[in-house]
């Protein structure tokens, strides 16, 4: 154990040689005191890393002793013993952000463990999280040769995302490269699950999940029959591991009533996951239905334009045509504040229905600016940058605001990401579509173990261009790349992250509900 250096100060030092022995056994090294000015000169000559201050001295108090304190060294552990149980006294420590708080008088035992929990807390979560998570990796490799449904891969999905968040906050890097490696297994078990029974989830032979054409039928209609008024948030592109680390700054405003995932259509591409969010319907009978809405990966305009309109297509067709809903895409700052400034004059709708697109941009900016490849060069920081977005965002304010008004809210996304790391070489003719995950187009050449090729489109609810046209989706983190200008290709877009595809990360996604506090 690395030695530690405490400073105690108390008037009264004298009765405690008993504890500073103890402490000086267990390999501390403490150093005492009296008085605080005496106690602030040893903080400005010496370096400690932990204080133990009384708060009733003669002289400058233990109060005001922890304010100079906190005004020189802010980030010193400060624990406050004292005699008296007055609610103002540990309110005002409290609120000087002291690491604990003992009450008089204090045993030996209650002193290592006061340390233990400030000064030997990382050390001992890390083990701690290290031999739970070797004991997890055992269960989980099994798990990975056993799974067959829907539902199991799901669960795996939520544990990995589990110990990849709890392995981030000890640093080490072994176990992070272990689960890294273990993600990479379950990517490539999961594209051969895909692969064998996505087809059987459209022709009634399979046990199918529930998919982006169920969301609004089967989760939100559901409470607007309830006569609930609801604010449903779509944000584009938000993987599992990141709404994870944006939940904590909702949870002030609205209490979680159900979190589950579902699963993205392919591709796991905003215009067709999203537009079959809000048709209730496949691409293909989009499509047949909607021509005048729907449009292919080749058709010159933009693909995602008409979401309102499928929402209130929908709507109709489900027999529901008198619900007074509003749709709302934000796409930068000044729509998302004049959002969250006018909410009020939108709580009397059934429905509120908001897609924000940030976290897409994000994914883009990476591919196409340095800066942000620096600040998202892997999942932790992708996922702290999402984070810090959202608690400075517009986003959050609309949702304050929503809670003030009594809507329920619930938080979805159309599809997630996953950071490309392998080219697999694929050619095609000029009509080809574009994104790196996927390929639609006539005469396709590709590797086949890379790739779930669906020849005949329609078989899994797919539009087909040409009747020679067929599909095909990248598994795992691999990216479908032309052998013309090969190297330049790979090198640009290696480390970015994409969708369109068949990956854990891509097609499992978060869908909660919530209510107000």
């Amino acid at each position: 154990m690395n030695q530690f250096n405490i400073l105690w100060v108390d008037d009264e030092i004298d009765l405690l040689k008993p504890h500073i022995i103890f402490l000086n056994n267990k390999g501390y090294s403490v150093t005492s005191c009296q008085s605080g000015m005496e106690a602030l000169e040893m903080i400005k000559e010496d370096s400690f890393d932990i204080v133990f201050l009384d708060e009733n001295m003669p002289g400058l108090s233990g109060l005001e002793t922890l304010n100079s304190i906190k005004e020189k060294e802010s980030n010193l552990p400060v624990v406050m013993i004292t005699k008296s149980e007055e609610e103002y006294i540990m309110e005002e420590a409290i609120g000087n952000k002291i690491a604990d708080y003992l009450i008089k008088p204090v045993n030996p035992n209650q002193i290592l463990l006061s340390l233990k929990k400030n000064l030997d807390h990382n050390r001992l979560i890390s083990e701690k999280t290290t031999s739970n998570y070797q004991q997890e990796f055992r269960k989980i490799a099994m798990d990975l040769a056993m799974i067959n449904s829907h539902e199991e891969w799901a669960e795996l999905y939520q544990k990995l995302i589990y110990w990849e968040l709890e392995l981030d906050q000890i640093q080490d890097s072994g176990m992070i490269d272990i689960l890294e490696s273990q993600k990479v297994e379950a990517n490539l078990q999961f594209g051969k699950f895909v692969e064998k029974n996505y087809q059987d989830w459209f022709d009634g032979n399979g046990d199918a999940p529930m998919l982006s054409t169920d969301l609004i039928n089967k989760k939100v209609l559901p409470h607007i029959r309830r006569n609930e008024k609801v604010l449903l948030v779509v944000i584009d592109n938000l993987r599992y591991d990141q709404w994870k680390s944006i939940e904590k700054h909702i949870s002030p405003f609205y209490d979680k009533t159900q979190e589950m995932s579902y699963y993205s259509i392919l591709p796991t591409a905003t215009q067709y996951a999203r537009n079959a969010i809000f048709s209730g319907l496949m691409p293909s009978d989009m499509e047949k239905h909607h021509p005048n809405l729907w449009k292919n990966d080749m058709d010159e305009g933009g693909k995602n334009l008409h979401e309102a309109e499928f929402l209130e297509a929908q709507l109709s067709r489900l027999g529901m045509r008198d619900v007074q809903f509003s749709y709302h895409k934000i796409t930068n700052l000044k729509s998302g504040r004049k959002l969250a400034d006018n909410l009020k004059a939108l709580g009397n709708n059934d429905l509120n229905v908001v897609v924000y697109n940030f976290v897409d941009m994000l994914s883009h900016s990476k591919t196409e600016m340095e800066v942000i490849k620096e600040l998202a060069s892997n999942d932790k920081a992708y996922r702290s940058l999402t984070e810090s977005w959202f608690k400075n965002s517009p986003l959050l304010d609309i949702i304050k605001n929503a809670q003030s008004l009594g809507l329920k809210l619930i938080l979805t996304t159309d599809h997630g990401t996953i950071n490309v790391k392998s080219p697999s070489k694929v050619i095609g003719d000029r009509d080809t579509s574009l994104n790196l995950r996927y390929k639609t187009g006539r005469s396709l050449t590709y590797q086949g173990k890379d790739v779930y090729a669906a020849k005949d489109p329609k078989s899994i609810k797919l539009p087909a261009m040409s009747m020679s046209s067929s599909f095909i989706f990248a598994k795992g983190d691999l990216f479908l790349a032309y052998p013309n200008n090969f190297n330049h290709y790979v090198s640009y877009y290696r480390n970015t992250y994409q969708h369109g595809g068949i990956s854990l990360e891509e097609m499992i996604i978060p869908y909660v509900e919530f209510s107000p506090k």
